[in-house]
């Protein structure tokens, strides 16, 4: 008769010096996942804070009139977008490289905010990006001319703004797929209670 085959878990198996090594191994790969989730929340801060300088310093006078950042809602909704996301990843950093235990609270706090961070600045981005886009080709349904042939120098700042905070866009990805597989690969999703009789 063929003995049934029983899950066994690393620890039965092994002996004491080997669990020993065992624990160490996981300790190092553990402080090597905290240590690259700290650089990638330390990375959007300075992208952040670059973007916000860039489209704070953004206004151009000619004689064609005066522009500034501020007279587009979607540069103001992009300079907040980035101050915002810069204080949350210097925090969300700083919490992250402290050592110590993984809780379901801190596992779904972190993956909430990742998540609403990331579709905050991936919507401020979008919405830059339109406008960006409207100020260099115009729309003639609309009337509304090409801006940038008369106001380079103000495009070509807030281009370079909405691309740096494309780059803080794929970090925050990035950082969700982190908190995602940290939260679910530790804790079971929630579930509601099964009813009776059904």
């Amino acid at each position: 008769m063929l003995a049934e085959k029983r899950a066994t878990s690393p620890m039965e198996v092994m002996g004491p010096r080997d669990e020993k090594e065992y624990e160490e191994e996981e300790g190092s790969v553990s402080s090597t996942m905290r240590t690259a989730e700290t650089l990638l929340r330390l990375v959007p801060v300075g992208l952040c804070v670059a973007a916000l300088v860039v489209m704070l310093k953004n206004s151009q006078t000619n004689d064609f009139g005066s522009i500034s950042y501020s007279d587009l809602g979607a540069f103001r909704y992009l300079v907040h977008a980035n101050g915002i996301c810069a204080g949350y990843s210097l925090l969300s950093a700083i919490i992250v490289a402290m050592p110590r235990p993984s809780t379901k609270s801190s596992a779904w706090t972190f993956f909430f905010l990742d998540q609403v961070l990331t579709y905050a600045i991936l919507a401020a981005e979008a919405v830059s990006l339109e406008l960006l886009f409207l100020a260099y080709k115009g729309d003639a349904a609309v009337t509304w001319s090409a801006a940038c042939g008369s106001f380079g120098g103000f495009c070509r700042k807030a281009t370079a703004s909405v691309v740096i905070t494309f780059v803080v866009v794929a970090c925050y990805a990035v950082l969700s797929l982190i908190s995602s597989y940290k939260l679910f690969s530790k804790f079971d999703a929630p579930c509601g209670q099964p009813r009776q009789g059904h």
